[in-house]
């Protein structure tokens, strides 16, 4: 399993879309093997190519703190599983993640820096 997380100072950034980069956890066995960090690309996510770079790199799971629906549902047609309304440190949240501890807020957000979108 591939985890993505949007990071900024090393905990989850509560927009993804304007993170400073994502945090890559490799886990094996409900163990987090190795961690790798992607470049966020600048602009909005739901507009930018992150959901397809991430697919291939193998991520299956985003944990995140807000996003909005635009950009959940690009992730979900990549089949990665979104889980909104995390916050703290990335490496923490990725933890409690894997011991069952989080789950998806539901909450997307609805103002939206970049404009409305028609997805």
């Amino acid at each position: 399993m591939k985890i993505a997380v949007p990071t900024r100072d090393g905990v989850v950034d509560n927009h993804f879309g304007h993170c400073d980069h994502y945090t890559i956890f490799t886990v094996e066995e409900g163990v987090i093997k190795s961690r790798e960090t992607l470049p966020s690309p600048q602009g909005c996510g739901c507009k930018s190519n992150i959901a397809s770079t991430l697919q291939q790199m193998g991520v299956n799971v985003m944990l995140a703190g807000s996003m909005g629906e635009g950009a959940n549902n690009k992730l979900s047609q990549h089949n990665i599983r979104v889980v909104r309304g995390c916050s703290g440190a990335v490496e923490a949240v990725v933890e409690a993640f894997l011991k069952g501890f989080v789950f998806d807020s539901g909450i997307g957000c609805h103002a939206h820096e970049c404009g409305e979108h028609n997805h």
